[in-house]
């Protein structure tokens, strides 16, 4: 059983959660991930590593209430816990010797950029970070990600707050205007992934793409997070939980990565309406 010591609502549908798993917090870096179930009859999901505290032996996990697991999770309180958490999974973010590097991250995806501009921030880069939201209300970490940005640009779609626009036209102004990034790291929805891609490639700067499609046990075998890559014109078969979840942007296939995506939208929408359901008749 896993300890939760601390519990923060950054917005209303995304929940920040500090674990008591040290043997997690000891070993996991920027990129990782791990897998928890809620209580014992609960399903498997993974979750990113958001941050770590070696000391007090606590790990940060950051996730949107989007379905069944996530609101039973989003309902636990400080004291309470949790059934299982395993991890570090993945391959870590790779950061040595980069020396001007962009930090892109969408939405709750920004809870995965952070520990990634962080890490490249303590290697001593350069860091400009873009953060994107649809609207004022549902802006998180902004105080995080300037404490380790050497510039940070906010984007709202609506303009609610910091700029109007995607996360897409800052950078291209940088990159119109001269800026040289030896690497662009792109974190969030597939689709803002997709046009960050097709953003950079005319200027040939490498790009990273962290990409969290659905997985069961995390160690390859199950094959439900598998991604097609191009390489070199032949299509080569992935597997997010071991060769990723970082992979070079240019050869993923956006397209049948957005179409698998979808494809049980329905189901979690249908559990997660169950779920809520279900507390609403314990409640009365």
């Amino acid at each position: 059983m896993f300890r939760i010591i601390k519990r923060e609502q950054l917005n209303s549908t995304v929940v920040l959660l500090d674990i008591e798993a040290p043997l997690v917090a000891n070993k996991a870096k920027a990129g990782q991930f791990i897998i928890l179930r809620v209580d014992e009859d609960g399903e498997r999901i993974p979750l990113t590593v958001a941050g770590c505290d070696a000391d007090k032996g606590s790990v940060t996990v950051i996730f949107q209430i989007v379905g069944a697991t996530t609101k039973k999770l989003s309902l636990k309180n400080e004291g309470e816990y949790i059934s299982d958490f395993v991890g570090p999974l993945g391959t870590p973010t790779k950061i040595k010797g980069l020396k001007k590097v962009c930090v892109i991250g969408g939405g709750v995806g920004c809870a995965i950029a952070l520990p990634v501009a962080k890490a490249l921030k303590e290697e001593g880069a350069e860091v400009t970070s873009v953060i994107g939201f649809r609207n004022k209300d549902i802006v998180i970490l902004e105080d995080k990600f300037k404490a380790i940005s050497d510039n940070l640009y906010v984007m709202t779609d609506d303009g609610s707050y910091g700029q109007k626009g995607n996360v897409c036209i800052p950078l291209q102004k940088l990159l119109d205007d001269g800026e040289r990034f030896d690497e662009v790291f792109a974190i969030g929805p597939l689709i803002m992934m997709k046009f960050v891609t097709q953003t950079v490639k005319p200027y040939n700067i490498p790009c990273t793409v962290s990409m969290n499609p659905v997985m069961v046990d995390g160690t390859g075998m199950c094959g439900g997070c598998r991604i097609t890559l191009n390489k070199n014109g032949q299509k080569v078969t992935s597997f997010a939980c071991v060769d990723g979840p970082d992979f070079n942007a240019y050869e993923i296939d956006f397209d049948q990565a957005l179409q698998r995506g979808s494809m049980y939208g329905d189901f979690e929408r249908h559990a997660y309406e169950e779920t809520c359901n279900l507390f609403k008749k314990e409640v009365e």
